[in-house]
């Protein structure tokens, strides 16, 4: 029996070397997680990547050879691979240059720190002279530029919010804009070794803390919180957040001594909440025709806020769609009108449900990684915008107030993610793959991206290589042996670069002369050294060992505590020191939709706008409960809740009624953008008017027509356009669509199985 990490949990399993036999959850985890059955039931799919393929139209007529996404794959040995492979990087280095290439690498790939595949894949990259990068993520995309103009620091918020420990003690009532979603906060970066969101949840509770939870779905927070559940439109929280605002003010709720001392432009926003600059009051009877929640109900709540120990919690959902700056930025504005940040259980917090670290104390130390090395180009784009990128070369766009151009890309190099799950309008992306001379992708199964490459490489999952790591803010540090041998040929990513590095002439560079096994015990012993802790075993010892605990310094952290005692001696690393209400950095840019303090803008697709006459359902595009992001989406516990093979699709019942649904049912869901197949549950813990599809199922075109998903992928259906210019970040949380039955016989699903492969052509390049 050996433990292993996952970004989802811990696992024991027992193997017979070919195989897991037994997986079971970690004995440590309170709270342990079913994803983990996807893991054994997921190894040998008939989607694992056997071996090395190339696509056939490449193979056959070269680079920018069209057919990408459509044709079928030829096998090939590794040694025709690397030859073709090396040959082709040679070429666009040479002839185009590193700006040309693009390490697309976005992902979870595996929870081991030597084995992350960013890491690799741009290591290798920065060997052969660097590459275009993204910055930011699909998740957090707002946050990431808004904060550190607002508090001086997204990482505050993410690294160092207020701990559950302090909420269980001190927190007498908690509104969360987006719940405080169990699944969730399943997951986190580099794993999880103990789940605890019901245990802190249910403690507070028991405690006489009262929660509010935010959102379209009833079940976005633990049935612990026994919550009361307010549910505006989706897509106002924005309009509800200026109207508390209004009556904090009016009612002279608002503390106006913290507001003067640890905050800037609170006259500004405040002016604007009164009417002054437009006309408009922004109290609950405004907000009442614009989120359907009751004018009484958001005056009340006012009051309850600032009659209480408050936390204001936001979930990384609101500011992952159109106008996200804006709920963000008012939960912080919200916290300084209440006059609690710094306070044991009062405050702002970010993500609490959205990921397992957040408010789980830092720890003191970090773990050991392999170095990325030194970047040789300076050109990047944010994340979510890589379709913009391929399609429109040289075209300039805004990002944080610069105004930036997208280089003309001839190369992408994928390793350990899957943007056909994280991008949106996927037709817009499968015509954005097209363009790149060569796409190269390392994966350990057939996912959509990896029918979109030129070269496909088989990658080991991380039970079949050893490795090392530890979650973020998580006090445990595992070693990962490998469970089993790995399927086919598979090799991992390190082996695959290692050796065409060799072959490009910078092998030593990228190797450095180490094996993995060499890495991890130089990487580790190397770290022992730095931390100079005698609690800390030699490499040998950690490697027989379950797991090292890292200590934790400051285990019951409150946010900005220090920053409230003494703002002169600890300000924020904000232009003026203190909480911006406005920024006249932000407002400097110019933007229209993101002007230099938080205000109401209509979304272009929201239930209140015109569109809505069409398209009269809200999607809900979430992240799923069965698996991480579209990790092992093959797997058993993944399709367990699928419905003929289609992902679920929950509506209200008054909503299926008025359309002749039954629950079970294969329903079509479109828009203009495109339609997907889904099965149907009808659930009242939805909101009126409003449909939930989660992401995650790979995406499955019909071979005609990209715009049409077979197997329920939301992102056909969700825009590809950003939260705002400021952050120009993803917005796919959200869009409009409606549903009617599906009619007509079931199409077939591709993504059971392997793409269609030409064995008979391999021979000629072999």
């Amino acid at each position: 029996m050996t433990t292993h990490l996952t970004h989802w949990g811990v696992f024991e399993a027992d193997s017979d070397g070919e195989r897991l036999t037994s997986v079971r959850p970690w004995r440590g985890d309170p709270e342990p997680m079913a994803l983990i059955e996807n893991v054994a039931s997921a190894q040998h799919h008939p989607t694992r990547i056997d071996q090395p393929y190339v696509r056939q139209g490449w193979l056959e007529r070269g680079p920018g050879a069209t057919g990408r996404g459509d044709e079928p794959f030829v096998p090939v040995s590794w040694e025709t691979a690397f030859e073709l492979l090396s040959g082709e990087l040679s070429r666009v280095y040479r002839e185009h240059g590193a700006e040309s290439v693009y390490g697309g690498s976005y992902g979870w790939a595996s929870a081991g720190r030597f084995h992350h595949a960013q890491s690799q894949v741009h290591r290798f990259l920065n060997c052969l002279g660097g590459y275009v990068r993204h910055v930011n993520s699909y998740s957090l995309g707002t946050s990431e530029v808004l904060l550190p103009h607002v508090i001086g620091s997204a990482e505050l918020l993410l690294g160092h919010a207020t701990a559950k420990s302090v909420l269980v003690e001190h927190a007498e009532l908690v509104v969360a804009f987006g719940g405080l979603s169990p699944k969730n906060s399943a997951v986190s970066p580099g794993g999880v070794s103990r789940h605890n969101t019901k245990t802190w949840i249910g403690a507070a509770r028991a405690r006489g803390c009262r929660f509010v939870s935010i959102s379209p779905l009833r079940d976005d927070i633990p049935a612990e919180a026994e919550a009361e559940w307010i549910a505006p439109r989706p897509g106002s929280d924005t309009a509800l957040m200026l109207a508390l605002a209004q009556v904090l003010d009016a009612d002279g709720l608002a503390d106006k001594e913290f507001l003067d001392r640890y905050t800037v432009g609170y006259d500004r926003f405040v002016g604007y909440v009164r009417g002054e600059a437009d006309g408009v009051v922004k109290d609950p009877g405004w907000a009442e025709s614009i989120t359907g929640v009751s004018a009484e109900r958001i005056r009340t709540l006012a009051h309850e806020m600032a009659a209480a120990r408050t936390m204001i919690s936001v979930s990384w959902s609101l500011q992952r769609a159109e106008r996200g700056v804006q709920p963000l930025w008012l939960g912080v504005v919200l916290a300084a009108m209440l006059g609690q940040i710094g306070l044991p259980g009062g405050g702002f917090g970010h993500g609490y449900g959205s990921s397992a670290h957040v408010g789980e104390p830092a720890r003191g130390r970090s773990v050991p990684r392999v170095r990325q090395g030194s970047n040789g180009v300076a050109t990047f784009i944010p994340v979510a915008r890589i379709a913009d990128m391929l399609l429109n070369p040289g075209q300039t766009f805004d990002y944080n107030g610069a105004l930036l151009v997208y280089p003309d890309i001839k190369l992408v190099y994928w390793c350990g993610g899957n943007p056909f799950h994280h991008h949106q309008d996927l037709a817009r992306l499968h015509a954005a793959f097209a363009r790149p001379e060569t796409v190269v992708v390392h994966d350990a199964f057939w996912t959509a991206t990896a029918r979109h490459a030129d070269f496909v490489l088989p990658a080991t999952m991380s039970i079949e290589r050893d490795d090392y790591g530890a979650g973020q803010n998580d006090r445990e540090f595992f070693p990962m042996k490998a469970l089993t041998r790995p399927h086919g040929v598979s090799r991992d990513d390190y082996a695959i670069f290692g050796e065409l590095a060799e072959r490009i002439g910078v092998g030593k560079e990228f190797t450095e002369g180490r094996t993995v096994d060499e890495w991890l015990r130089h990487l580790y012993e190397q770290w022992r050294a730095e931390v100079n802790d005698p609690a800390v075993p030699d490499f040998d010892e950690f490697w027989d060992s379950e797991s090292l605990a890292l200590p934790t310094p400051d285990p019951d952290p409150v946010l900005l505590s220090d920053f409230r005692a003494d703002p002169e001696r600890f300000p924020l690393a904000t232009p003026s020191g203190r909480i911006e209400i406005f920024s006249a950095t932000i407002d400097g840019f110019g933007y229209a939709d993101c002007p230099g303090h938080p205000v109401w803008l209509e979304p272009e697709e929201w239930l209140g706008g015109a569109s809505a006459a069409r398209f009269p359902l809200q999607l809900v595009a979430n992240q799923p409960r069965t698996k991480l992001h579209s990790q092992l989406d093959v797997g058993a516990h993944s399709r367990s809740v699928k419905i003929a093979g289609r992902e679920p699709v929950r509506l209200h019942p008054d909503d299926a009624a008025a359309r002749g649904l039954r629950d079970g049912d294969i329903v079509r869901i479109f828009n203009d953008r495109g339609s997907c197949l889904a099965g149907l549950v009808i659930d009242d813990a939805i909101r009126p008017q409003v449909a939930q599809l989660s992401t995650g199922a790979w995406y499955d075109p019909d071979p005609a027509d990209p715009t049409f998903c077979r197997h329920g992928n939301p992102n056909v259906l969700t825009a590809d356009r950003p939260a705002s210019s400021l952050s120009q970040g993803c917005s796919g949380q959200l869009a409009l669509v409606e549903i009617e039955p599906h009619r007509g016989p079931l199409p077939e699903l591709a993504v059971d199985g392997p793409p269609a492969t030409i064995a008979s052509v391999a021979q000629r390049f072999s």
